[in-house]
């Protein structure tokens, strides 16, 4: 039987992958809070990738310089935010991540409220971030990776 790899040495879009399968085991448990947060992972993780291919495509900065800028942004709507709205600025793909970047904000508002706040969530509050962040997630990753989808949560 093959060995998975470790999760350190997956790429962002593997990362991505990890959280929504470990989120689908949440849910399955009714882990409502967990849930939104392993969202929030996986939304940040897509926008890791986001920023990691769009600086190889324009720069020759190595993967540990571009690792600071990612912690330096600090979260996911700093990585809206600070790098990738400021990155595509004239660009057509600009408005997108404008509005991306204001579902992000609401992404964050939820995981923040968990992890910072201590409040818990119910169901409809998961399933309804759940959806969220499928979506948001989707189409950043699109700007790549036309076909890339997710699993819809049930």
């Amino acid at each position: 039987m093959a060995k998975k790899k470790p999760y350190k040495e997956r790429s962002d879009l593997e990362k991505v992958r990890s959280q929504w399968r470990k989120l689908k085991g949440l849910h399955s448990r009714e882990e409502w809070s967990a849930v939104i947060v392993r969202a929030a992972t996986a939304a940040e993780l897509a926008a890791n990738y986001v920023v990691r291919r769009e600086f190889r495509s324009r720069s020759s900065f190595d993967r540990d310089f571009m690792d600071s800028l990612l912690k330096w942004a600090n979260g996911l709507a700093g990585k809206m935010d600070r790098l990738l709205i400021p990155m595509f600025v004239g660009e057509k793909e600009h408005q997108t991540l404008k509005r991306l970047g204001r579902v992000a904000q609401e992404i964050n508002k939820g995981r923040n409220a968990i992890v910072h706040g201590g409040e818990f969530s119910n169901e409809d509050e998961a399933r309804a971030a759940i959806e969220t962040t499928r979506v948001f997630i989707e189409e950043l990753v699109r700007l790549y990776k036309p076909l890339f989808k997710i699993r819809k949560v049930q």
